[in-house]
């Protein structure tokens, strides 16, 4: 394996995830190491001289545990064991272990709101009935109708379809996602003794970090009343008891240095916030961000949104433009709407791929340039497109729960195109991957980009060295300065600006010593051209 580059020991402080650039792994699609068709442990590590090179601060892994992949691997049997298609816990704790040797921090996911079906807790539970101690630890309840035929609530799904499935003896159980996902009772003392016994294991096994999945939901109302809309509390969603149950893991985490990062979508800055106060959370994604649209006074907004609801509780931004969630960057920028919403996906969505691109690397060094941390979805390096999944291929459950409309998330899953002369494009040598390929993947590939100097992975490549050598980036202020129409501008102490120009038209650069990189080339006049981002020396 490569020695670590000099600039790539890992930083001593504690605070070093205040500006880290953090690199999401989807392992089923990341490399395939043993060539079955499904990425694992063996590929990642692989590939971790890759990641070093790349310049990442640590990864973040989906889900590894043991699961029936009824969604993607966020429906866990078995925190303490990963699932043999991605490998052992022996080899994740030596993953763990070289990615360290290499600079690289490990963060792992936690999924607290529900489990699998599978999970030896919920087999339990069905199989002892109702009133007993075991269904005391998830929602189960008698239906409503006269034989207990009606779901005991009416509240709505995370994805398409009902939250309630009735079991043989009749009663019903609640599950905000998909019926194999059962959610866990978080009054129950024993569910959270459990949780924090997870992190325990994780963080004495050398992870510096744990992604807290759908943040906002662990929480019941205890009566389970019927849904209404605009009534506070929110039966499910960002409740007060949520509170003191982080401040009771970040008191795990501060005894082993670990530091979390939580799922947390709502609307309301001062409810956010409240979140990452100095005993909860130490970051939060932010997804105002990632869902704006390629506007510049838009954008603006959002980062100054964003800035402010962090600023009150001390905390660092994150910034994010894709994950295993959301359209790729690259497609998206190339719509005619640039705003991402789960509501709105559909089908035969036209995009021009050539403008998605050149936005997607100018939209890459304005994250980069910006105070705080970045996560970096895997392939985004690579300027991958969504994909294109046929319908006999999808395995996503919104797709299926929403009786085919939403064509899913499994477009931005595909797995990585690593060599252009290899078999499936280098992901693995001897099976068709889990997910199929695009005609003309293996054009994406790593190896042609690495000796490409005008590839995204080589401007993804000088940005992310820039951003940890250059003292004006990363975690600290940011100042707007003057800018035509469609246009940012703003600087980064010492004297480093970033100037992204979101228009058709070329603007002219604010006076600068040497340009430090750019997305583009500038025009014949020295300007910034349309769609393009450059940082500069004052």
């Amino acid at each position: 394996m490569a020695a670590p580059h000099p600039d790539r020991t890992p930083a001593p402080s504690d605070d070093w995830w205040r500006g880290a650039a953090i690199y999401q792994v989807y392992p089923r699609s990341f490399a395939d190491g043993d060539g079955d068709g499904t990425g694992d442990l063996a590929g990642v590590r692989a590939r971790l001289p890759y990641l070093a090179e790349l310049g990442v601060d640590a990864i973040w892994f989906t889900p590894w545990y043991l699961s029936p992949l009824a969604d993607g691997g966020y429906d866990v049997a078995d925190y303490r064991t990963i699932d043999p298609a991605f490998g052992t816990l022996d080899e994740a704790e030596r993953l763990i272990g070289e990615a360290r040797a290499l600079g690289i921090r490990t963060i792992v996911d936690i999924v607290p709101n529900h489990v699998s079906d599978q999970h030896p807790w919920f087999r339990a539970a069905l199989a002892a009935g109702p009133g007993s101690p075991e269904r005391k630890l998830f929602h189960f309840r008698p239906g409503r109708g006269e034989h207990g035929e009606l779901p005991p609530n009416d509240w709505p799904s995370q994805f398409a379809g009902g939250t309630w499935t009735r079991v043989e003896d009749g009663e019903w159980y609640l599950h905000l996602f998909t019926p194999q996902q059962p959610d866990l009772n978080w009054a129950h003392p024993a569910v959270r003794e459990e949780h924090e016994d997870v992190l325990r294991f994780w963080f004495e096994r050398g992870v510096a970090g744990v992604r807290i999945d759908s943040a906002a939901l662990p929480a019941k109302d205890p009566d389970l009343p019927d849904f209404v809309e605009g009534r506070e509390p929110h039966p499910y969603i960002d409740r007060d008891e949520l509170h003191e149950i982080y401040r009771s893991w970040r008191s795990v985490a501060d005894v082993h240095g670990g530091i979390f990062v939580g799922e947390v979508w709502l609307p309301d800055a001062e409810r956010f916030a409240r979140y990452l106060r100095p005993d909860e959370l130490h970051t939060a994604f932010n997804f105002n961000f990632l869902a704006c649209p390629w506007d510049a006074e838009r954008l603006h907004g959002a980062i100054d949104d964003t800035l402010a609801e962090h600023a009150p509780v001390g905390a660092p931004a994150t910034w994010v433009l894709c994950n295993h969630d959301v359209t790729r960057t690259v497609t998206r920028y190339g719509r005619a709407d640039t705003a991402f919403d789960f509501a709105t996906k559909e089908y035969d969505t036209p995009t021009d791929l050539a403008l998605g691109t050149r936005r997607a690397r100018a939209a890459a060094l304005l994250t980069l340039a910006l105070p705080g941390s970045v996560y970096l979805y895997q392939g985004e390096e690579l300027g991958l497109p969504e994909a294109d999944i046929p319908r006999e291929r999808i395995q996503d459950p919104m797709h299926f729960r929403s009786g085919g409309a939403d064509p899913g998330r499994d477009g931005c899953r595909v797995p990585l195109p690593w060599t252009a002369d290899a078999p499936y494009a280098g992901f693995g040598s001897r099976t068709e991957p889990w997910l199929p390929q695009p005609a003309g993947w293996s054009a994406y590939a790593a190896d042609l980009q690495a000796a490409d100097p005008g590839s995204m992975l080589v401007l993804y490549r000088t940005a992310l060295r820039l951003r940890r050598t250059e003292a004006g980036l990363g975690d600290g202020p940011l100042e707007w300065l003057p800018a035509p129409a469609g246009a940012l501008a703003f600087r980064r102490t010492p004297g480093l600006l970033c100037v992204v120009n979101l228009t058709a038209a070329p603007v002219a650069l604010p006076e600068h010593d040497h340009v430090l990189l750019a997305s583009g080339p500038l025009d014949a006049d020295g300007r910034l051209p349309g769609d393009t981002a450059i940082w500069l020396r004052e």
